[in-house]
C-alpha cells in the first residue's frame, strides 16, 4: 500500500485472532500497522505483533529494495506494536531507535536493554530531519499508555497517530469505520478523555492531510468527520439521539418490562432504541451504546441486596471510563425488597452531570397495572 510517493505501508492483518487484548471480540480480525518513510534517510514507524514478525520483515525488505533503514521510531510500547523491536535492532545493527524516555525504560523491561548506545530520546516539540522532510514529535501521554508519542511529517502532512484513530478489524475488512472505531475507543482509550482532548488541541495546530494509525485503515478523506467524532467521544458528548436499555432478567419478568418500554419509547417517537441483554450481548457493544446515546435505562433484578452481577459489571465498565453527561432511567425488580435503584444510584454517585429520571419503575416480581403505567410514564419522560 502506498500512502504517498515517499511513505509505504508494511503492516500486517491478523485474521486468526478471536479476542483482542484477551477480551474484545474481533470477528473481522485486527491490523497491526507499520510504515516506512523514505528520504535521504529512512525511518520505519513501529513494528508489529510477535506472531507476524517474519511477514513484517518480508514486507519491509520488499519496500526497502536493498536499502537499509536509518531509524526505527517507536511510538507505543504495547506488544502488538513493539514485539519486534529487538528483532529489528539485530537485523539492522546500524539503525538508531527513536522514542521517548519512558518507552526506553519499557524496552529495558521487555528486552533487557534500553539501546543506550544507539538511541535518540525525544520529547514534545522535538524534530528529526530525514533530508528534505522533517518529522515532528508530539507527546500523547495516556492515549492510552504514558510513553506514547505521535509523529507528524510536515512535508506530506501526515500524522502517524499511534493508537489514536484506531479501530478493530483488519485493513481489508468491509465494515463501517465508526462502529468498530467507537467500540475500540471506549473499550481501550475511553478512560482518558481529558488526555485525548489535549491531543486534539495539539493536532488542531497541524495541517493534516492523512492520518496513519497503528490499527485499522489509513484515513485520507473527510478527516473532519473522524476528528469530530473523536472530539465528541473524548468530551463525553452525545453522538446520536436515542435511548439505550441495558438489562438483566432472571425469570423473564424484567425482560417483559423492557420489551414494553421499548414499545412505548418507539410509540412516543424515540428516534433510536438500542436494547442490550447484559447476560448475552458483547459487553463492549453495550458500553459503546451507553456512550453513544444521551439516555440510558438500567433495568435489573435485586440480587443478594445488590444488583444482578452482569449489571454490576456493566456499571463498573461505565464508571471506570468516566461516564457522565447522561440521563438515566431505572427499572428495578424484587419479590420482597427491591433495592436495585438505591444500589445503582450509589454506584453512579461519583459520575458527573448525571440526571436521573423522575420516574423509577419498581416491580414486585411481575408487571401489574401500576408498573405498566410507570413504564409508560418513563417512556414519555425520556422522549
Amino acid at each position: 500500500m502506498k500512502i504517498s510517493e515517499s511513505i509505504k505501508y508494511v503492516g500486517v492483518n491478523d485474521r486468526d485472532i478471536d479476542l483482542f487484548e484477551g477480551q474484545y471480540v474481533v470477528p473481522n480480525g485486527m491490523a497491526y500497522n507499520s510504515y516506512v518513510v523514505f528520504d535521504e534517510k529512512i525511518a520505519v514507524m513501529d513494528t508489529v505483533d510477535a506472531a507476524f514478525g517474519e511477514e513484517w520483515l518480508a514486507n519491509l525488505d520488499s519496500v526497502l529494495g536493498g536499502r537499509k533503514p536509518d531509524y526505527l521510531i517507536v511510538q507505543h510500547m504495547e506488544p502488538d506494536h513493539s514485539a519486534n523491536i529487538d528483532v529489528f535492532a539485530k537485523r539492522y545493527p546500524e539503525a538508531v531507535i527513536v522514542s521517548s524516555d519512558l518507552a526506553f525504560g519499557m524496552m529495558k523491561k521487555f528486552f533487557g536493554t534500553d539501546y543506550a548506545e544507539r538511541r535518540i530520546s525525544v520529547k514534545d516539540g522535538d524534530s528529526l530531519s530525514l533530508g528534505e522532510r522533517t518529522l515532528h514529535f508530539v507527546t500523547a501521554p495516556m492515549v492510552h499508555w504514558p510513553e506514547v508519542i505521535m509523529t507528524y511529517d510536515s512535508k506530506d502532512k501526515v500524522l502517524f497517530s499511534a493508537d489514536g484513530f484506531g479501530k478493530f478489524g483488519a485493513t481489508d475488512a468491509d465494515e463501517d469505520w465508526a462502529c468498530e472505531a467507537r467500540r475500540y475507543y471506549f473499550g481501550i482509550v475511553g478512560k482518558y478523555g481529558m488526555q485525548t482532548q489535549s491531543l486534539l488541541k495539539k493536532a488542531a495546530s497541524l495541517e493534516i492531510n492523512t492520518i496513519c494509525p497503528l490499527h485499522g485503515p489509513v484515513l485520507s478523506e473527510n478527516l473532519g468527520y473522524y476528528i469530530d467524532l473523536y472530539n465528541t467521544w473524548s468530551s463525553y458528548g452525545v453522538e446520536s439521539e436515542g435511548v439505550v436499555i441495558a438489562y438483566t432478567s432472571v425469570y423473564g419478568n424484567t425482560k417483559k418490562a423492557v420489551e414494553l418500554l421499548e414499545k412505548e419509547l418507539k410509540a412516543n417517537g424515540c428516534p433510536k432504541v438500542a436494547v442490550n441483554d447484559l447476560a448475552r450481548c458483547d459487553m463492549a457493544e453495550a458500553v459503546e451504546d451507553a456512550f453513544r446515546y444521551g439516555k440510558i435505562v438500567l433495568a435489573t433484578t435485586t440480587y443478594n441486596s445488590d444488583v444482578f452481577p452482569f449489571m454490576r459489571n456493566f456499571i463498573h465498565e461505565l464508571t471506570e471510563r468516566g461516564y457522565k453527561n447522561r440521563k438515566i432511567g431505572i427499572i428495578e425488580n424484587g419479590t420482597w425488597s427491591p433495592t436495585a435503584a438505591k444500589v445503582i444510584k450509589k454506584m453512579l454517585d461519583g459520575s458527573k452531570n448525571i440526571e436521573f429520571a423522575d420516574t423509577t419503575v419498581t416491580i414486585h416480581s411481575a408487571l401489574n397495572d401500576t408498573t405498566v403505567e410507570q413504564i409508560k410514564a418513563l417512556a414519555k419522560e425520556l422522549c
